[in-house]
Formats: C-alpha cells, structure tokens, sequence
C-alpha cells in the first residue's frame, strides 16, 4: 500500500499552477520547455496554442512559436489525446502516437466504411497524394483540384495524417486561418521514429509524464485526459508503481495520485497573498487536464464553463478557482467581453479589465474596449461549437 499523506486543496492547487506556469516567478521564455511540461499544447482552435503560451511565457510573441513549428520543426500538430489536435514536441511526438492510436488498421477500416470509401480507393488515392507532395506542401483544396476526383480528399487526408504518413503544417494564410497546408511527415521530420515504442511501453511513458505534470490526479483524470481505457491506465499505473504516492486533498473526496520525487516539491509550496489572475483561452491544458473540475470550478457555473462534450470554452482564473468568462471579438470594433459569475472586489476587477486589454491588443494587434455583460447562455443550451464564442449572444 501506498502511505497517505492529507495535503490542503489551496497548497495543491498553487503547487499546479507553479508546474503550469502559471504563476509570474514560474514563467520561463522556452516554449518547448512550457509545450513539454503540460504535456503538449491544444491545438483544435488555431489561436489556442498561442493564447495558452501568451499566459505562459516570459517576451511571448507570434513568430516564437511559428519558429519552431515551421523553421526548426520542433513541434507537430498531431491528433493523439482524445483523437484531438496538440502541439507535440519532437521527443513527444512517437509517445503520443504509439500510445494514442490503438488498434490501428481495425480504426481505419471503421472510419473508411462511415465514409463509404472502400480500402481499394483509399490506398489509390493516398498513393496519389503521397506522390503530389514529394518536397511540397499543398492545401485539400489544391490537392483535390490536381487529383480531379470526386473521391471524399478530406477525409482522406486525416486518415493519413492519422496514420502519420502526413502531418499539417502551415496555415494557408495568417495564423487565425484554420485551414492548413499538408505535408508527408518523413520529409518534415526525418529523425522521428514513430515505432520507437511499443504501445504499452509509449501508454507507461505518457500516464508518467502526465502525473508528472498535473499530478495529484484521479484514475478518472488520467482516462479523461488520455483518452485510454480504464484497463490500459490501470496496467501503465503498475508498471510504475513504486514511483507513485496516493495522497488524500482536504475539500476533495476519494484519492489522488502523484509521482513520490514531487512530493517534496508540493510540501514545500508556499501559499502566496498575491493574486494570479489569468485569462486562459478555450481547451487550455490546465483546465483540461481534469475530469474531477471541483478542484477548479463551483459545480454550479459548470454549465458556463463547459459544453456537453466537455470542452471548456475561455476562462477568467483567479488563482486556481474559475471565476468567469472572456470572449475577443473584431467585428464592427475590436472587443473583448466579460462575464462573471459572482461579483469580485475592484482591485481584482481592475487587473481582470488590464488583462483583457493586453489579451485583446495581442489577438486583434489594436486597442480594445472591454464590455462587461450581466447575462450569459449557457453552454448546454447553446448550438454545436458554441463553447467557441460563448458571449456571442451577449
């Protein structure tokens, strides 16, 4: 058994925002350092990545981290957790692949009946295109217009990224625009090995690295986030579970787990008087990285915060607890919109206001008008993708 050790909710939480750098003295200007250390960056929503590091890192600008994803190559935007787009880190990359992509070929040939491609058609099509972007780079628009088929090239082109025969690249036009440019992997990043592990060694490396970087956690937190079943979490837990503590967290029930080199590193944090207030983007790793959001989140504003997938729409922080929300706008004039669920004093009030302002300036590059609304619909109630502009109808 493991010894249990009670530490305080604030402690903990405090002690995770440190590890997510979020917190002024903990904020660092390596972003592959900041991409490591959560585990990877969402990257579903373009802007998210960049507005995850804005919060993050120390002199944070656009062109460092289009640097590394389209110079140096030290990033990928792969589908791993959950089947949805991260920023991986080079040593990430084949860890997340492997661990992430199950049974493969039975997958593929699911996802190629739903789409009534035939297996024939798919491999003369991929052939194809593998074929049109030999030392290119090419949209889906412009490979279905050379490829002068009727054949679904989309769905296509994300089986093979899937497969990792190709990986986005660059958007096709600025760095908002959600549609990319394709290339063959192998031409990007030569040194990868994707079947550098096998998949029960790659599922063991990213459970390490995940309670690494979000622990204590629950088993529901480590399924939630991988996207692993409950038996493949449970087998990676025993392969490495002398280097686990289970801890118990005042204001939290059941148990959490944590890696035992980090438990020092938790006693020792210290409970500070200053405020951290942030304004995190949609998907943003912290708030993602749970199942259990108590620790983060009044159940009651749940359905502020949160569609009925899960996804988390933009989040005002203060500290570790979730107080509201934020939405950019640039239509008719730059704006950004806030909504909180309870009144906060003004001092805080006034920090919220200068951090929406350097968030807006950041996103539109122009002064911004901060707007704050009394009423918000809630997630639940609203249509599919709604997390993505939550005070759209405020």
């Amino acid at each position: 058994m493991w010894n249990l050790i009670i530490f305080d909710l604030d402690q903990v939480n405090r002690f995770i925002l440190r590890k997510q750098h979020l917190t002024d003295d903990s904020k660092i200007e390596n972003i592959l350092q900041i991409a490591d250390d959560l585990c990877g960056l969402h990257a579903t929503d373009t802007l998210t990545p960049y507005l995850s590091l804005f919060a993050r890192a120390r002199n944070f600008s656009k062109k460092k981290l289009e640097k590394e994803l389209y110079n140096n190559r030290s990033l990928a935007r792969i589908k791993c957790m959950r089947n949805t787009l991260f920023l991986q880190t080079n040593p990430m990359i084949p860890i997340c692949f492997k661990a992430t992509r199950g049974k493969l070929e039975k997958w593929k040939n699911k996802f190629l009946d739903s789409r009534a491609i035939s297996l024939k058609k798919y491999q003369e099509i991929s052939s194809k295109i593998l074929e049109l972007l030999k030392d290119k780079e090419l949209p889906t628009s412009e490979i279905k217009k050379i490829l002068n088929t009727k054949a679904n090239i989309s769905q296509i082109i994300n089986l093979m990224c899937y497969q990792g025969s190709l990986v986005r690249s660059r958007p096709i036009k600025s760095w908002k625009d959600r549609r990319s440019n394709y290339a063959i992997f192998n031409d990007l990043f030569p040194d990868i090995n994707l079947e550098q592990f096998s998949k029960d060694e790659a599922i063991s490396q990213l459970v390490l690295r995940y309670l690494d970087s979000y622990g204590p956690v629950t088993v529901n937190d480590i399924v939630w986030w991988t996207g692993l079943t409950k038996i493949e979490v449970t087998n990676a837990l025993n392969a490495i579970n002398e280097g686990i503590k289970e801890i118990n967290i005042t204001e939290l029930s059941g148990n959490y787990l944590m890696l035992s080199k980090n438990i020092k590193s938790l006693e020792k944090t210290k409970i500070k008087d200053e405020k951290v207030i942030k304004l995190l983007p949609l998907l943003d790793p912290y708030p993602m990285g749970y199942k259990e959001r108590e620790r983060y989140l009044n159940p009651k504003y749940s359905e502020y915060a949160f569609d009925r997938s899960g996804n988390i729409t933009s989040t005002i922080f203060l500290d570790s607890k979730a107080i509201g929300i934020w939405d950019a706008t640039e239509k008719s004039e730059p704006l950004v919109k806030i909504f909180l669920f309870e009144p906060v004093e003004d001092s805080i009030l006034e920090k919220i206001n200068s951090e929406a302002e350097n968030i807006g300036k950041f996103i539109v590059r122009d002064e911004v008008r901060v707007k704050h609304c009394k009423t918000m619909v809630p997630l639940p109630k609203r249509t599919v993708g709604g997390f993505m502009t939550p005070l759209k109808e405020t």
